[in-house]
């Protein structure tokens, strides 16, 4: 039980400060996407969002921040084990799981909805 408000405080804050950028700036939703994905992976890259994920478990891995973070542990590692080339394939085989299943799913949707033209 203390394990599921933990991850819905975190998971809430993150939702909180999103919302607080979309009615505070100009920014569009497109672009505070990347800022999450960006803030989590610069977060995880200095160390500070691998306590946050272990405080909050589900609410700190499935917001953006999380696939930033997760895309950030996958560079790091690759790097350690292949080198210079871990740069450009450690994001990606980290978070491939997720990819495919956005990709597939998105088919999957695409194939049994009917788009409608304005």
């Amino acid at each position: 039980m203390i394990s599921l408000l933990k991850a819905f405080l975190v998971g809430g804050i993150l939702c909180v400060i999103g919302q607080i950028l979309i009615d505070k700036t100009k920014l569009t939703s497109g672009r505070i996407l990347v800022i999450y994905v960006c803030a989590g992976c610069i977060l995880g890259a200095l160390g500070i969002y691998k306590p946050l994920k272990e405080f909050g478990g589900a609410g700190a891995t499935v917001p953006l921040t999380g696939f930033g973070y997760l895309l950030a542990e996958g560079v790091m590692k690759e790097v350690d084990s292949s080198g210079f080339w871990g740069i450009f394939t450690g994001g990606l085989k980290a978070a491939s799981g997720g990819i495919t299943a956005a990709v597939v799913f998105a088919f999957l949707v695409a194939l049994v909805t009917n788009p409608k033209e304005k």
